[in-house]
């Protein structure tokens, strides 16, 4: 186990399994030199106690969505981790973009999609951790799943 993954231990978090795409056309991620461009991935975390399936601003609150976020990225990890070997090749974090399942009045997307921004800043420290981000609001997303983040990684040599 490297540094990141002995922290991410010590923060309480485990990696899932990375996810299986249905379809041959699209994979977890594609690596373009030293970036890794990651899908879309849902709170589907075996291992943690969360709310997977909801809207936001209708039957989630803003911690259930936080914790919905933090699964997503944990998801991403686990797809980072197989494609990189290690995630102590994680230079930095480059950019989330988060997608909250909402009604139309819910103001609140930013505070869910921190549940992945505050994890990767606090795994990953302050200089590779901070990273650019969107957070908008979704009439739906795939399976009723209440959020769905994809991002970019850029990797050590």
């Amino acid at each position: 186990m490297g540094a990141i993954e002995s922290r991410l231990a010590a923060m309480g978090f485990t990696l899932p399994q990375p996810r299986k795409f249905p379809n041959p056309n699209r994979c977890g991620c594609v690596r373009v030199g030293n970036l890794l461009f990651v899908s879309g991935h849902g709170p589907h975390h075996p291992g943690m106690q969360i709310k997977e399936h909801g809207k936001l601003g209708q039957d989630m609150t803003v911690e259930e969505g936080y914790k919905a976020a933090q699964a997503s990225a944990l998801a991403i990890l686990a797809t980072v981790k197989a494609a990189a070997g290690d995630l102590d090749r994680v230079k930095r974090v480059v950019r989330l973009f988060g997608m909250v399942n909402s009604t139309p009045d819910f103001p609140d997307h930013p505070k869910v999609i921190d549940g992945a921004s505050d994890l990767f800043y606090q795994l990953f420290g302050p200089e590779a951790g901070c990273h650019a981000r969107s957070a908008v609001g979704m009439a739906g997303l795939p399976r009723g799943q209440a959020v769905e983040i994809n991002g970019e990684f850029e990797l050590r040599d």
